[in-house]
């Protein structure tokens, strides 16, 4: 983490030692009624932008969600910018910067337009019952989105976003996104630089009922496992002449995970695998094909899965014990692995964890109970992890959900209020304090 971001940590130190009001400020108070008389309009606003398809191969419709939102931003004093990704085989993210009081914190809000539901998905519309809303992506991440605009909104009633430096971050391709990675992400990247603090607007963490707060997500990486050996007849299989052949060499190596990986915080799933004479990796990266007969030994195999831990460190020793296993070669074959590490981790630091006592402040002001950390190893990867070694940081800001990714997903749009509310008073509390850089 670089000097300003520790500094910054103890300031947060600092404040904390300080007595707690447990009251609201009257600008508090216009913020929470402001976001609670604004509920129907930010359901409305929610709708439009859910029955957009905008998964992240529909350029089209994630530019048309963009342009929606772009006025939203405009209102409120934001300098728009569109930053296309055409390049990199994706359709672009939305910025929206405002520029307040010189000298004090700089904040970073993270969201994004796409969804995983492409055009084909039989998975549309908006279906509200009461205060739950089903639809495609109201939860990850439209609902994060309306979340960020109620909060500005009440800002703006309250006469504290006018002083506040504020850099919202909507990127086109969280989903899936664009290659090359480091130039689909170099503007999240100089905005995080840029920030002091960073916000990530996916949807609010739910451990035992109660709302959590997050501090840390896990990394996201790919690996794709190739065995090789010679064919022949199955009689020869195991002798010193044919060896083991390609399949028993996968299975040595992905049972070796399974026993010599665990630790805490680490998965390693495998996705899918495919053995035989020949094997072939499908060149999507996602299916494989192969064939074979009963009495040959399988000269191909082929695997693919993830890699999810909790700091650069883990990823990396890791990815080291799988080399040395894959490495262990059955006789008369041969193995390689490929690893990717492309969503980096965002790991639990002394500085997010003061980040969350400055939200649990808050709750306590609003009579509400305290916001535990959720546990990194049940949440994914996500945006705020690439800015993650820059500044300090809260994940889960957005509203409540179920079913993300899925058929089904739906919203708790209350969630949206109290999400807002605390999103407002924590940014406009920052805002009046000084840079650390």
């Amino acid at each position: 983490m670089r000097a300003g971001a520790l500094g910054f940590v103890a300031g947060l130190a600092a404040l904390l030692a300080a007595p707690v009001s447990a009251q609201l400020s009257d600008a508090e108070e216009v913020m929470v009624e402001t976001v609670a008389d604004g509920f129907e309009d930010d359901v409305a606003l929610l709708e439009r932008i859910t029955l957009i398809n905008s998964g992240s191969h529909n350029h089209a419709g994630v530019k048309a969600v963009a342009d929606v939102l772009a006025p939203e931003f405009a209102a409120l004093g934001f300098d728009v910018e569109w930053i296309d990704q055409s390049a990199q085989g994706r359709a672009g993210h939305l910025f929206a910067r405002h520029e307040g009081v010189p000298g004090t914190t700089k904040m970073l809000l993270i969201g994004h337009l796409d969804t995983v539901f492409e055009p084909g998905s039989p998975f549309t519309g908006f279906v509200r019952e009461g205060d739950r809303a089903v639809g495609p992506g109201v939860v990850d991440d439209k609902g994060g989105i309306v979340v960020i605009l109620a909060a500005l909104r009440a800002m703006q009633a309250a006469g504290t976003l006018e002083g506040a430096n504020i850099v919202v971050a909507l990127t086109g391709d969280e989903e899936d996104a664009g290659e090359p990675l480091e130039a689909a992400r170099r503007d999240l990247v100089e905005a995080g630089r840029w920030a002091d603090v960073a916000l990530g607007y996916e949807g609010l963490s739910v451990l035992d009922g109660k709302d959590a707060g997050v501090i840390a997500r896990r990394s996201s990486g790919s690996w794709t496992l190739t065995t090789r050996a010679g064919s022949g007849h199955s009689s020869g299989i195991f002798s010193d002449h044919a060896g083991y052949g390609a399949i028993y060499e996968m299975a040595r190596i992905l049972d070796a995970f399974r026993r010599e990986l665990p630790e805490e915080n680490l998965t390693y799933n495998v996705g899918f695998m495919a053995g035989g004479t020949p094997a072939e990796l499908g060149e999507d990266g996602l299916s494989a094909t192969t064939s074979g007969k009963t009495n040959i030994i399988p000269s191909h195999a082929i695997a693919r899965g993830d890699l999810r831990a909790l700091t650069g460190e883990q990823n990396e020793r890791v990815a080291g014990k799988m080399r040395a296993i894959v490495a262990q070669h059955l006789p008369g074959t041969e193995a390689t692995i490929a690893i990717e590490f492309r969503y980096p981790p965002m790991a639990p630091t002394a500085g997010n964890a003061a980040l969350l006592d400055r939200l649990n402040a808050i709750n306590a002001d609003l009579g509400r109970e305290a916001m535990q950390p959720y546990p990194p190893s049940r949440r994914g990867a996500a945006d705020i992890s690439f800015v993650a070694p820059y500044t300090v940081g809260l994940a889960g800001m957005g509203p409540a959900g179920s079913g993300s990714h899925a058929e089904g997903e739906s919203i708790d749009l209350r969630s949206i209020v109290r999400q807002a509310q605390r999103s407002a008073i924590l940014i406009s509390r920052l805002a009046r304090e000084p840079s650390p850089q």
